[in-house]
């Protein structure tokens, strides 16, 4: 089943915060695109990879996924696009979906709206240019928006503003065990899970944590479908 912006609207769900490790919070969105987590009756969740594509790591992963037949949302730092443009095309070409995650990684939250714009703009156009996909969703790096921002971003570019309901901190480096124990122990029917390609110890736990969130009924699946 399929979840509108329209339904989001009319559903009456409680607002979250902004997502922890352990935080199930609910679809954030006050009349705007603010996603925290899909509905908790899809069996579907996101697996989601920020800040490639890597020239080594990513093509592992992605052999992984593919293995695994499983699906996966890729969101990208646009400098990476431009640098390792085959792996981009790989993603893409593979049945992935790709969103913008800026050109430059900083935190965007206190930067002048046309310095964001710059941002995810340049990103988009790489993307585009190299993969022939156009981004409709961002991520904002650390997390870092404001509500106007992102309210400013859905109405000039359409994009809707992705966080995460599941944080591993895998950019800790806690080994691939580890990674997969907290995606385990945190991850429910809708959540949103945030991790990075550009790790070593990420790519080689997710043939365990897929495994497992399979073991649970879980379906990892694209995240922009669900969220039409």
């Amino acid at each position: 089943m399929k979840w509108s912006r329209r339904s989001f609207l009319a559903s009456g769900i409680a607002i979250a915060a902004a997502p922890a490790i352990a935080d199930h919070g609910r679809i954030h969105l006050p009349g705007f695109p603010w996603v925290v987590n899909l509905p908790a009756f899809t069996p579907s969740v996101a697996l989601t990879f920020d800040d490639g594509p890597h020239p080594e790591h990513t093509p592992r992963l992605l052999d992984i996924l593919g293995e695994q037949n499983v699906r996966a949302t890729f969101y990208l730092i646009g400098r990476n696009v431009a640098a390792w443009p085959d792996v981009a095309r790989r993603i893409v070409a593979e049945g992935h979906d790709v969103g913008n995650h800026s050109w430059s990684h900083p935190h965007l939250a206190t930067r002048p709206f046309a310095t964001v714009l710059s941002e995810i703009d340049r990103t988009t156009k790489v993307i585009e240019d190299i993969t022939g996909r156009n981004p409709t969703t961002f991520r904002p790096p650390y997390g870092s928006f404001t509500v106007t921002q992102s309210r400013r971003l859905f109405a000039e570019r359409g994009l809707a503003t992705v966080l995460w309901s599941v944080d591993p901190h895998d950019w800790r480096r806690p080994g691939p065990e580890e990674v997969t124990r907290r995606i385990l122990s945190h991850t429910r029917a809708g959540s949103i899970i945030l991790t990075h390609d550009i790790h070593w110890g990420t790519v080689t736990a997710m043939p365990a944590t897929i495994a497992g969130l399979k073991a649970r009924g879980l379906s990892p699946d694209l995240l922009a479908p669900l969220l039409v």
